[in-house]
């Protein structure tokens, strides 16, 4: 007779439940590991005497990592599959968190940092490609938004937990203690994961030279209308992650007093609004039909916390924290991009349709961390840190990128979940 626990490894194995599960687990790595200096950002700065410059280039060379590696990953996707190229590229991320847990310096970080971007190089790329190959088309932007709601369990370890952790045991022994973590949750993936459902013929692309397979790229790029959809995520989640990953530690240390702990219960409070909007906003583009009107509504409604948080002078604690967590909130539409994009390519070149998606946002993701840390740098640090107008022109210059993408985005044709059903209404039953 089978054990219970042995039942239940055989209904997850090479299932929609072992899959989901495994991508689940795999973005709330990436998760963490993208969040994981926000709340500690003050200490790292006093245990690695970094300069604003230096802080702002470990927030941003994750994302440059993780853009370094995305035309090759796109073209192992579709030359050997999601699964293997995962399991491959994930000894990185391992590689990435011992150096954090032994860094002697800025330099040690931000080498840190780089590989655990590359090493999380596949994990959202993964997700969009199988769940296209494992789920109707209608579902998949509801499908990607669960995986994204799941991830945030990643940063809900990056606050609260993870500053009484630094605060018990010290940051070095968080990020070794990672590595372990990821070891595992890799080979998890690998048992449970299947690039494509039994019965399925694999997606492959037949050998071909390497300029041929390059050159995907270029017929991505020229897809009617893949541009503009690229220009509003190289913004969409950088300017979000550019406030909650990298600044709102040191924002709610420096203008008001609160210390590791308290910082962390902000952070826990923008993931569970994350979480809340991945829930509810996501859904919303098969219940209107649209994807345009949630990204262009989702943008602007950004767009104008990061103005408020520009403009007051000198806001109570209590709004500017309501503040962030409405922006974490509200800024969960990228999903919905990803599926815009994905829709826009045939099925041979998902991967690397997906790796140059990924290349946009990720773009915006490390030069807006480097830009805003620049801005930092123009000011004097003292024993209080950075001065609020700091953090205001920080805001301002997210809030205007955000804009510029809009701006073009908006020149896109609208691609609706379900083709054949009006541009709007109520979802079908």
């Amino acid at each position: 007779m089978n054990s219970p626990a042995g039942t239940v490894g055989v209904r997850l194995r090479g299932t929609r439940g072992g899959l989901v599960l495994g991508l689940s687990m795999l973005a709330v790595l990436s998760q963490f590991y993208r969040s994981s200096i926000a709340v500690v950002a003050p200490e790292l700065v006093r245990d690695l005497s970094l300069t604003p410059q230096a802080l702002g280039l470990a927030g941003g060379v994750f994302f440059l990592a993780l853009g370094v590696v995305q035309v090759p990953v796109g073209m192992a996707f579709d030359r050997v599959g999601p699964r293997l190229t995962v399991a491959s590229i994930s000894a990185l991320a391992l590689a990435g968190a011992l150096v954090l847990a032994f860094a002697a310096d800025g330099t040690d970080l931000i080498a840190g940092r780089f590989l655990l971007g590359a090493g999380c190089g596949a994990s959202f790329m993964s997700a969009v490609v199988m769940l296209v190959r494992w789920y109707p088309r209608e579902r998949i932007g509801t499908m990607v938004a669960r995986i994204f709601a799941f991830s945030q369990v990643g940063n809900f370890a990056a606050a609260t937990p993870m500053a009484w952790l630094t605060e018990t045991v010290g940051w070095r022994a968080v990020f070794g203690a990672s590595a372990v973590v990821s070891a595992a949750v890799v080979a998890f993936f690998v048992w449970a994961a299947r690039d494509q459902p039994p019965g399925q013929a694999p997606v492959r692309v037949a050998a071909e030279p390497l300029a041929r397979t390059l050159r995907g790229f270029v017929e991505v790029l020229r897809t009617k209308d893949y541009k503009r959809v690229i220009a509003i995520h190289a913004v969409a989640y950088a300017s979000v992650a550019t406030v909650l990953g990298l600044w709102s530690g040191p924002y709610l240390h420096d203008a008001f007093g609160l210390d590791g702990v308290g910082r962390g219960h902000v952070l826990l409070a923008t993931s569970a609004a994350q979480v809340a909007g991945l829930l509810w906003l996501v859904p919303l583009e098969r219940r209107l039909n649209s994807r345009k009107i949630v990204i262009v509504a989702g943008a602007l409604a950004v767009a104008a916390i990061l103005l408020a948080l520009a403009i007051l002078p000198a806001p109570p604690v209590a709004l500017a924290i309501a503040l962030l967590v409405v922006l974490a909130g509200l800024g969960t539409y990228s999903p919905i991009i990803i599926a815009h994009a994905t829709s826009l390519v045939p099925p041979t070149l998902q991967g690397r349709g997906s790796a140059t998606a990924n290349i946009g946002q990720v773009a915006g993701a490390f030069l807006l961390p480097v830009a805003t840390g620049a801005i930092a740098g123009c000011f004097e640090s003292t024993s209080g840190g950075y001065p609020l107008v700091a953090y205001r022109l920080i805001f301002a210059a997210l809030a205007i990128a955000l804009l510029a993408g809009i701006a073009v985005y908006l020149g896109a044709r609208d691609a609706r979940p379900r083709p054949d059903g009006p541009p709007t209404g109520t979802r079908s039953p």
